[in-house]
């Protein structure tokens, strides 16, 4: 399959849209806990969002599963479980930082970690280093974490100018030491995403070979992935389920003894799982399209997330009452953001056009 950059950042956009807009519907429960909500959506999300598109549009998902080596669906779906603890951890970074601040911060260390290790550990990075395209693509890396940390600080200048009321009003569980420490944690093991996605090489690969075609390649992958997150996910809302013995809201319960309205909690959490599925959709097809620097992929979802998510921390006035220079650092951070999609795309474009004048180019895995 041709490679074509541009229409990868294209589809890396549209994911990290989705990406940034799944948790709004959940905003729209009511009388359930988190842990109820979280767990509900996810099922949407991990289990029947990735299992019918594969058989829709891979009909042979089972049979592909089936051929792949033990050594590849274990090692998938071990990183799908430790990405999975850096999902349950996002959605409390969301609970407590509001998703202007804690999409900045968790997403920093997840595009560094997420971006820069597989390369690093497959022996790739002094090859893409030695090349033209190579280092416009490290660039556009260097230039999303410079995005990430102008957003990062813009978000901590307004935790500062914020009162405890005005910050409870955007956010209502606001609580910035305890969600900064939960941030980090996730955004390092979030990263697992990306090396799950490595992982699964084969098995896509593999799904090639029996008829899949290319830009699908990755949708049985995502069903091995998803298993792993859905797993650590399950055992913590159940647990959490039992001790604060909220288990009775998925059948009507309200978290404050009075009826839930159960249908209509239902349908806006698979809204919010559905969307949340479709920013890895999206982001399995961009990968196809970018060429052999595809490590880049994890760059371009992290920076179109927090373009995105900040557009929405606007749009629901988490920035009200902060001042114009602070929404001003926040703007510059949406600006660098967005060159860093457009220095990477560049970066892949040149690779994709030729070798850099070098001859060198690095494995595809």
């Amino acid at each position: 399959m041709q490679a074509d950059p541009f229409v990868g950042v294209l589809l890396h956009a549209i994911g990290g849209l989705a990406a940034a807009s799944f948790y709004l519907p959940y905003r729209r429960v009511r009388g359930w806990s988190w842990e109820t909500y979280w767990l509900a959506g996810g099922f949407f999300s991990w289990i029947v969002a990735p299992w019918v598109l594969a058989l829709l549009i891979v009909p042979g998902t089972p049979a592909i599963l089936h051929a792949a080596p033990i050594q590849d669906l274990f090692w998938t779906w071990f990183f799908g479980v430790l990405w999975g603890v850096g999902g349950l951890m996002f959605g409390l970074t969301m609970r407590y930082l509001g998703i202007s601040l804690g999409y900045a911060v968790a997403l920093g260390f997840c595009a560094a970690f997420g971006t820069l290790i597989p390369p690093l550990y497959d022996g790739e990075l002094r090859e893409i280093v030695r090349t033209a395209p190579g280092r416009f693509v490290l660039l556009g890396v260097g230039t999303c974490l410079a995005g990430i940390a102008l957003s990062g600080l813009a978000g901590s200048r307004r935790e500062r100018e914020l009162s405890e009321e005005q910050k409870r009003a955007a956010v209502r569980e606001f609580r910035f030491a305890r969600g900064m420490v939960v941030a980090v944690v996730c955004g390092i093991l979030s990263a697992s995403m990306s090396y799950a996605f490595r992982a699964g090489k084969p098995i896509g690969e593999l799904a090639v070979r029996q008829g899949a075609p290319p830009l699908w390649r990755n949708l049985p992958v995502l069903v091995v992935i998803l298993a792993g997150g859905f797993a650590t996910n399950f055992v913590w809302c159940a647990l959490l389920n039992l001790k604060n013995r909220s288990g009775g809201q998925y059948l009507g319960q309200g978290a404050d003894g009075t009826a839930a309205p159960v249908a209509q909690n239902y349908l806006w959490c698979a809204a919010a799982g559905v969307t949340w599925y479709l920013q890895f959709f999206f982001y399995g097809m961009g990968t196809t399209k970018m060429g052999p620097f595809d490590f880049s992929s994890w760059t371009l979802h992290m920076a179109s997330i927090i373009i995105f998510s900040t557009l929405w921390g606007i749009a629901l006035q988490e920035w009200k009452g902060t001042s114009g220079r602070t929404r001003r650092l926040m703007a510059l951070g949406l600006l660098v953001l967005i060159a860093s999609t457009l220095v990477v795309g560049y970066g892949n474009y040149l690779k994709v056009g030729g070798d850099g004048g070098t001859g060198v180019a690095p494995r595809r895995g």
